[in-house]
């Protein structure tokens, strides 16, 4: 289940804690802190039922979600996962992007959203894997039943008070939570340009997740990256957006009309059947204490 076009990865940047910004990023932002038993959760922007009915908005544009989300560059993955994982847990896996990487590679992997439309389109996609419905909140796994905990651009939906403990809960000792977004890189001129339509992207570093000491060596890496697509796949992707999907009828119809202006106007985009858009992906991983 891929992405329309190819993606391709063009340069890799690790990073430490103490990294600087290279790019902006992401609708709903946070950077990493280390922290004690104190944890304290992490909302999502705005009104709580607002947040919630946008976290659960995806459903309606579950085909749109398929056909214009990018998926996870290698590197990004390579860095996430630990030497010998075997059993992976994708948590808020959507339509399958990040869970259909790891299935590539031969691990044993189950699959988990709460939106049961986005998990048709997975496994429509991936018939063999296991694909539950279910929470961060209450996972439907066994206590110490996987190696890995992967969560693909869905962190910032989860409440955290009560999400770390159940993925501590369904982890084995030693194993590894990972979280991963991908964020347009705004430093080309087009993509500026259309985050002056959608929202611009905001800075990498200012994505915050905090974790309680069951939790160790907290790391951040980030990838950049380029995703090949076609226009109408730029209109998917913003069509998919949560901000999109629960915007008044008017809003929507004029964002969507806004990037197919941006489209056929632009000098990099008028009459070219196939766009590069730039990311950068935020990697954090920690790992749960023995």
């Amino acid at each position: 289940m891929r992405p329309l076009g190819e993606e391709q990865t063009t340069a890799t940047s690790p990073v430490g804690e103490e990294t600087t910004a290279t790019s902006p990023v992401g609708e709903e932002t946070t950077a990493i802190r280390p922290v004690g038993e104190e944890t304290t959760a992490i909302r999502p922007v705005g009104d709580q039922t607002t947040a919630i009915t946008r976290s659960l908005s995806f459903g309606s544009e579950a085909a749109a979600y398929e056909r214009g989300r990018p998926s996870y560059p290698p590197e990004a993955i390579d860095w996430l996962l630990p030497r010998g994982a075997r059993a992976v847990l994708d948590l808020g896996a959507g339509t399958g992007k990040l869970t259909t990487r790891l299935v590539e590679r031969g691990l044993s992997v189950v699959a988990v959203d709460p939106i049961p439309e986005m998990l048709e389109v997975l496994r429509h996609s991936l018939p063999d894997t296991p694909a539950l419905l279910g929470t961060a909140e209450e996972i439907p796994l066994p206590d110490a039943s996987v190696d890995v905990v992967l969560v693909a651009q869905a962190w910032h939906w989860f409440d955290p008070m009560r999400a770390v403990p159940e993925v501590a809960r369904v982890l084995r000792p030693g194993g590894r939570l990972g979280l991963v977004w991908n964020t347009r890189d705004e430093r080309m001129g087009w993509v500026r340009d259309l985050g002056r339509i959608i929202g611009a992207e905001h800075d990498p570093l200012s994505r915050e997740v905090t974790l309680p000491e069951s939790f160790a060596d907290l790391q951040r890496e980030q990838v950049e990256w380029t995703s090949y697509l076609t226009p109408q796949a730029l209109i998917d992707l913003v069509a998919s957006r949560s901000y999109c999907i629960t915007s008044p009828t008017e809003v929507r119809t004029r964002t969507l009309d806004e990037v197919r202006e941006l489209l056929a106007t632009h000098p990099a985009l008028a009459n070219s059947t196939g766009l590069a858009l730039p990311y950068v992906t935020v990697c954090i991983r920690a790992t749960l204490a023995s």
